[in-house]
């Protein structure tokens, strides 16, 4: 009896060591990464400039020899007595220079893709790179209005990516810089947890032409490197799903079938009790 029970444990822990084993394993990300070619590594996916779309919002500067020209090309800006260029205080609502419309330092991209371009009117933005558009703007205000080619300094100020699901702190996280990759989008969200399934994250993506798309993504799989949805966009949603075990312990039965079992549990407990209680008095 003594070597059944022994044995019985010896096979309780070896069964215990390989589910250690198998659950390391499905927990390190981009795995055998290293095993990628340098050469692939350094031409994959290089990161580009955010496509425009509708919805962003723009910070847009005109600069150049003749600012006292470019300055009504520059929205919620003036120039002061020592030539230099100044911002409207959007607190400054008794400002008689400066209408409403000038003192907005955004430009949003309407739902039809064009920006109200001060002097110039509408311009096509969704669709076209930051250097694109710049480069538009620089032509539609020279040689007409000035007799230098301007500089144009383009900043998407809405580039955020959405995380929620299995992640430790779910949220809208903001780039700065308008760039982001799936794995800082993870690290920013305070990584996932440990019951997250890793195997199937979903990414959900608004394109320029304002279609969307979802794909799934792994991130055991060191492909993910390689990936043209390992660098993300503005407006990118990341949702990771809970693994199964979490799943099933999340599951609720519906309250009125708990409550008809509670009844019935109930019931029961009453009929066992006279049942004793018929018992004893024989």
């Amino acid at each position: 009896m003594k070597s059944f029970f022994l044995y019985i444990f010896s096979i309780s822990i070896f069964a215990f060591l390989l589910t250690s084993c198998s659950a390391s394993k499905k927990v390190s990300y981009l795995q055998n990464a290293e095993t990628i070619p340098a050469d692939i590594l350094a031409n994959s996916q290089p990161i580009s400039d955010p496509i425009l779309q509708a919805g962003d919002l723009l910070n847009i500067t005109v600069t150049g020899p003749n600012m006292t020209a470019l300055t009504p090309f520059n929205k919620g800006q003036y120039l002061d007595e020592d030539g230099r260029l100044g911002k409207y205080s959007m607190t400054a609502v008794n400002n008689a220079t400066a209408s409403p419309e000038s003192m907005t330092e955004y430009y949003l991209v309407n739902a039809d893709g064009t920006i109200d371009f001060p002097i110039i009117g509408q311009i096509k933005a969704a669709g076209q790179t930051k250097a694109k558009l710049a480069q538009t703007i620089a032509n539609d205000i020279y040689p007409r209005y000035v007799t230098e080619k301007p500089s144009v300094d383009i900043r998407l100020m809405n580039f955020t990516v959405t995380v929620g699901g299995a992640v430790r702190n779910p949220g809208v996280y903001h780039s700065n810089n308008e760039r982001m990759t799936f794995l800082e989008a993870i690290s920013l969200a305070g990584d996932l947890e440990l019951l997250a399934d890793r195997e199937n994250i979903l990414l959900y993506r608004t394109e320029p032409d304002g279609s969307r798309s979802v794909h799934r993504l792994n991130l055991h799989d060191k492909e993910l490197l390689l990936s043209p949805y390992f660098n993300l966009r503005q407006n990118d949603y990341i949702y990771v799903d809970p693994n199964k075990s979490l799943k099933q312990s999340a599951w609720q039965m519906n309250p009125v079938v708990m409550s008809t079992i509670t009844v019935l549990g109930g019931l029961s407990s009453v009929a066992s009790l006279i049942v004793g209680i018929v018992n004893l008095s024989k």
